[in-house]
C-alpha cells in the first residue's frame, strides 16, 4: 500500500459531508427540535429510534445502538472499510485525494493488514480455482456432492480445495512474487523445521473462506474426506482473525437477521450450509470455539436488545454442553436465547436433508430458553433422586444469582423448586448465599447494587461532560479523577478524549475516527447523544458527589474488612484486603500526580 489518504482531506469530507444529507439518502428523516430521527437502516423497528444529530455531526440508535459520524454510517451501510468510505464520499463531494507517499512509521501502521488481506483474497481466488478442475478437484467437488451442497451453495461461499502436496500454495505466491514472509503471517504456510523454505498448511482438504462483517477474508477453515486427523483445521489466529470475534456465515447473514430480528447459531461449516440452502438464511456458526462474549456483542448488534437468538447445537453431549457454556454469557448480555435439542442422532445438516426446512422450523418453535434448557439438561443427568436434587439445586445456583431482575430470577426459581418438588425458599437460601460472596467476596444486597448503579450513573456522566461540556476536562485531569473510574470502558474513553482534547474542542464527530472499538464507538455517540445542558457549577457538583461516594466506599470496606475479622472468614478477608490494596495503589497515584 503505497498511498494513504491525508489528515487534511479526511477533514475537509467531513467537513464538505453533512451527515443529515448523507443519512436522508437512505433513511425518511423527519426534524424534532435539534435532532432528526428516522426509522433505523440497520435493525427492524416500528417506531422511529435512529435519531441524527446536525450540531455534533453524529448519529445514534438508541434500538440497536448503532452510532457514530458520516465515515461511520457509509462503513455499517455498504459493508466496507474507513478509506473505502473516505474515498467514496470525496468522489460523491466532488474532492481530490492527492496522492502522497507514507511515512516509514506509516507503512508500518497501515500495511501489514492490507497485506494480509490481500494475501487472503489471493489464496481463496487459487483455492476456488482448484475446485472445478477435473485433475485435482474431482474427489472434492465428488464429496460436496455427496454432502448436498450445491453449485450455488459453492459460488456464494466461494468454496474451494486446497490440492494434495506439500508445496502447492508455496509455488502459487512465489509465482506471483509475494513475499512468503507475508504469507506465513497470513498462516497459509507453515515455516520448516530446518527453515529451509516452506510448506502449505492445508493439503487435500475442503476449504471455507472465513469473511468478517465486511466481506473481507480474514481466514479460511479446511475439512478432510477422510478418517484423518484434525478432521478440522482453521488459520491460526493473526493480526486480521481472531476466532473468537469470528462468525462463519456472518456476511451473508446480516441483512436478514436485521431484517427478522433472530438469528441461528450453529456450530459446524455443512450445518450452516445446510441451513441457508433452506432458506434459513439469517444463520451464522462458531469456528471450532465455544461462544464468547465478543460473540454474542455481535449477534446482539445485529438482532438488537429485543432480538432472539437460537442455538442450534447437535444432540450428542458435546452439543448439550457447548449450549451449557453459552447461559452466563447471554444472561450477562441481556440478550434473549433459546436452545433448539434435535433428535438424537442428527444434526442441522442431516436433519435438514432428511427432514427438510418445515420439520426443522417447527423445532426451533419449542426451542427453549436458555434457563429452562439447563433445569432440564441437569435433572436429565442427575434425576429427581434426594442427592440428584441437591446436585442440580448446587449447579443453578451461581448462575441464578447471577440474574440482576429480581422479577425473573424469583420467577426461575419458582420454575426449580416446581420442578424440583422442593420450597422455594430453600432454593433462595442457596441462591443469597451465592449472591453475598458475589463481586469480590463483596455482599450484594438490594442496597449496595443501589449504591454502585450510582457510581456507574455517575462515571457515564462524567463522560457525557467531558464529550459535550470540555471546559471541564482540565479540572478533570488535574483531579485524577478517571483514576477512580470503575468502568474500563468508561475509563478508557475518558482517556482518549483527554489525550485529544484540543480535537474535541473542534468538532466532537473528530473523536469518532479515533475510536477503533465498535462498542465504544456506540458509548460515546450515546453519551454525545443525550439531551443535558451543563455549565461549571453542574460538573463541578458531579465530581465532587463521585468523588465522595468513592470515599464512602473505602469507609464500607474497611467495616466489612473488621466483620470478616470477627467471623474469621479468612477466604473473604483474603479478597476485601486486596480489594483494599487496589484502592490504595489508586490513591497513591494520585498523590503522586498532584506532586507533579
Amino acid at each position: 500500500m503505497a498511498d494513504f489518504i491525508p489528515e487534511d482531506k479526511i477533514l475537509e469530507i467531513k467537513n464538505a459531508a453533512d451527515i443529515v444529507d448523507v443519512i436522508s439518502g437512505n433513511v425518511l428523516l423527519k426534524k424534532t427540535g435539534k435532532n432528526y430521527i428516522g426509522l433505523c437502516p440497520f435493525h427492524s423497528e416500528k417506531t422511529p429510534s435512529f435519531t441524527v444529530s446536525p450540531q455534533k455531526q453524529i448519529f445514534y440508535c438508541f434500538g440497536c445502538a448503532a452510532g457514530g459520524n458520516v465515515f461511520s454510517f457509509v462503513m455499517k451501510r455498504d459493508g466496507i472499510t474507513f478509506p473505502e468510505a473516505v474515498r467514496m464520499l470525496s468522489r460523491q463531494y466532488g474532492i481530490v485525494i492527492p496522492l502522497q507517499k507514507m511515512t516509514d512509521a506509516q507503512k508500518k501502521r497501515h500495511s501489514e493488514r492490507e497485506e494480509l488481506l490481500a494475501v487472503n483474497r489471493q489464496a481463496m481466488d487459487f483455492f476456488c480455482k482448484m475446485l472445478p478442475n477435473p485433475d485435482s478437484g474431482k474427489q472434492a467437488a465428488a464429496y460436496l456432492k455427496k454432502r448436498g451442497i450445491t453449485k450455488d451453495t459453492i459460488i456464494a461461499f466461494k468454496i474451494g480445495y486446497a490440492p494434495e502436496g506439500w508445496n502447492n500454495a508455496v509455488k502459487f505466491f512465489s509465482k506471483q512474487n509475494t513475499p512468503l514472509g507475508i504469507v506465513e503471517k497470513a498462516g497459509l504456510i507453515v515455516e520448516r523445521g530446518n527453515k529451509n523454505g516452506f510448506y502449505d498448511r492445508f493439503r487435500n482438504r475442503i476449504i471455507f473462506p472465513i469473511f468478517n462483517l465486511n466481506a473481507n477474508v480474514i481466514g479460511f477453515g479446511g475439512r478432510v474426506m477422510n478418517d484423518d486427523m484434525p478432521k478440522y483445521l482453521n488459520s491460526p489466529e493473526t493480526a486480521i482473525y481472531n476466532k473468537s470475534r469470528s462468525l462463519y456465515g456472518l456476511h451473508l447473514a446480516k441483512q436478514k437477521c436485521r431484517e427478522k430480528e433472530t438469528i441461528y447459531v450453529a456450530e459446524g461449516y455443512f450445518d450452516l450450509l445446510a441451513m441457508h440452502q433452506n432458506g434459513i438464511n439469517n444463520s451464522v456458526a462458531t469456528l471450532g470455539t465455544a461462544l464468547t462474549s465478543e460473540h454474542v456483542q455481535i449477534i446482539k448488534g445485529l438482532v438488537g436488545k429485543d432480538g432472539n437468538v437460537v442455538l442450534v447445537f447437535d444432540s450428542d453431549n458435546a452439543g448439550i454442553q457447548a449450549a451449557l457454556r453459552s447461559i452466563g454469557i447471554f444472561l450477562n448480555a441481556g440478550v434473549n436465547a433459546s436452545v433448539m435439542v434435535l433428535p438424537t442422532g442428527y444434526d442441522p445438516d442431516s436433519y435438514l436433508l432428511e427432514f427438510g426446512k418445515a420439520s426443522f422450523l417447527n423445532i426451533a418453535e419449542k426451542a427453549r430458553t436458555i434457563m429452562l434448557f439447563l433445569m432440564d439438561a441437569l435433572i436429565d443427568k442427575y434425576g429427581l433422586s434426594v442427592e440428584g436434587k441437591i446436585r442440580v439445586v448446587s449447579e443453578m445456583r451461581d448462575t441464578l444469582s447471577s440474574i440482576e431482575d429480581r422479577v425473573a430470577r424469583s420467577l426461575y426459581i419458582k420454575e426449580l423448586a416446581e420442578r424440583l418438588g422442593i420450597e422455594e425458599t430453600a432454593i433462595l437460601e442457596k441462591v443469597r448465599n451465592a449472591s453475598f460472596r458475589a463481586d469480590n467476596g463483596l455482599p450484594k444486597t438490594e442496597k449496595q447494587r443501589t449504591f454502585y448503579g450510582k457510581l456507574e450513573k455517575l462515571e457515564q456522566q462524567i463522560i457525557m461532560m467531558m464529550l459535550q461540556f470540555p471546559t471541564i476536562l482540565s479540572e478533570i485531569e488535574g483531579r485524577n479523577i478517571l483514576n477512580l473510574f470503575e468502568d474500563d470502558r468508561l475509563k478508557s474513553i475518558g482517556q482518549l478524549i483527554l489525550s485529544h482534547k484540543d480535537r474535541l474542542n473542534t468538532k466532537l464527530a473528530d473523536l469518532m475516527d479515533l475510536v477503533d472499538d465498535q462498542d465504544q464507538r456506540s458509548i460515546v455517540a450515546a453519551l454525545a447523544m443525550a439531551d443535558y445542558k451543563w455549565d461549571y457549577a453542574a460538573c463541578l457538583a458531579v465530581l465532587t458527589r463521585f468523588e465522595s461516594l468513592r470515599k464512602n466506599d473505602k469507609k464500607a470496606l474497611i467495616q466489612k474488612i473488621k466483620k470478616a475479622e470477627e467471623s474469621k472468614d479468612y477466604e473473604l478477608l483474603a479478597k476485601l484486603l486486596n480489594e483494599k490494596q487496589k484502592m490504595a495503589v489508586l490513591t497513591e497515584k494520585k498523590k503522586m500526580s498532584l506532586l507533579k
